[in-house]
Formats: C-alpha cells, structure tokens, sequence
C-alpha cells in the first residue's frame, strides 16, 4: 500500500498542503496523513499515525525531502525506520526525478540532497543573525513586539468580569498561559 504523508510548517499554508495532498493521490497513495506543524518539533502526530500504519511491503512516499525532516540525520532516521519495517520510503518531486530508498543510488541522491538542504538552511539563519546583529547596532532592530502584554489591561478588565482565563485567551487570539502572565497567576 502506498500512503503518503503532506506537511506545512503554518496554517496559512493551505494552498500548499492541498497541493501535496493531490499530488500524493495522483501517485497513488490510497491514505495520506496530514498536518500543519513545524517540522522542527517532535511532536507530529500524523507522522506518527502514518509510520504506524505501515506494514512490510509498503511505501511511504512524500513530495519532497524537507516535508519529512529538517536535517541530514533525520531524513536518514525515517528512512531506517521505515526500512525496519520492511517498506521503503519514496520522494516523488526531485526536479522530475523520483527517488526511491529501495535502491542504494536513490539511497545516496536522497542522503546528499538533505545535506545541501540542511546547509543551505544553516546558512540562511547565520546571513539572518548577522543581518539582526547589523541592525541592533544600528539601533533599527527591536524584535517582535510584545502581543500579550499590550493587552494586559484587557485581560484583568475580562478576569475581573468573571471570564475564564481559556475563553479570555480565544477572545483576544492569544495563548492560555500569556492570559496566565498577564494575570500573573500560575497554570
């Protein structure tokens, strides 16, 4: 059985995550898992449900590399994983190419192509550092402005009304434990 799995690191991402999702059917996946979340944290729970749901003899196929993992060694982690169930793994969009982990030179494409990836994604973020050290000398850099606090006198007016820290945080698009901050109060 083929099965395919689709991700976006944000919500916003709509338009991307559907285009996996076709893709994916349209090269045969019978299930596909998906989901918008990071790839940088752990806790992907559809990933989770779709290497659960694999059996000897099935594939896992993703659109790209960068959709399974954010670095070298994980990509090369889910390929062992999935190989330890006796599937393989198989990235359809690879500028016309398809890769597949059942084959070492696919294997090794795979291997030195999340590499580049991860190095280019290193590089990004020190030109990125550099870019906000520049300009916290500069005096032009103030980071991201405090959301949470700028409505703390919002949040104690609705505390004090007798609302609920959870239906106060849904109110004003904020984070149950900002509502907590600005109450001061202890989860």
């Amino acid at each position: 059985m083929k099965i395919g799995y689709a991700r976006t690191s944000t919500t916003e991402q709509v338009a991307g995550l559907d285009a996996q999702v076709r893709d994916l059917k349209a090269a045969g996946c019978e299930k596909v898992f998906q989901e918008q979340v990071s790839g940088a944290t752990s806790n992907r729970p559809q990933l989770a449900a779709a290497l659960d749901q694999m059996r000897a003899g099935d594939v896992l196929v993703v659109m790209k590399p960068d959709r399974l993992a954010r670095s070298t060694a994980d990509l090369l982690g889910y390929v062992e994983t999935v190989k330890a169930k006796g599937c393989h793994l198989i990235v359809q969009s690879m500028g016309g190419q398809t890769l597949d982990t059942s084959n070492s030179t696919s294997k090794l494409m795979l291997t030195m192509l999340a590499a580049v990836a991860e190095f280019e994604r290193d590089l990004m973020k020190e030109r990125q550092a550099e870019g906000i050290a520049k300009a916290k000398t500069e005096g032009k850099y103030q980071g991201r402005k405090p959301t949470a606090r700028n409505q703390a006198a919002e949040v104690r007016k609705l505390h004090q009304q007798g609302i609920r820290p959870t239906d106060i945080a849904k109110k004003l698009g904020m984070g149950r434990s900002s509502v907590y901050r600005c109450l001061d109060i202890t989860d």
